[in-house]
């Protein structure tokens, strides 16, 4: 699995990279707090994988 990754890891960076695009295109355009809802939890998951915490995140946030 490891090894997976590290060889295709610029193929997962874009399809990941895509995927977030796409969701955060999709809660600009639709005027509901449904989407913008599954679309934050998605962010704080991915924050989270990133070890995005404490003080590693912006500043605004």
């Amino acid at each position: 699995m490891f090894a997976f990754i590290i060889s295709h890891v610029d193929e997962l960076l874009i399809a990941v990279s895509s995927i977030i695009a796409g969701a955060s295109a999709l809660a600009a355009l639709t005027p509901t707090q449904k989407d913008d809802l599954f679309l934050m939890k998605i962010k704080k998951a991915i924050d989270l994988m990133a070890l995005n915490i404490g003080h590693a995140k912006p500043a605004g946030a």
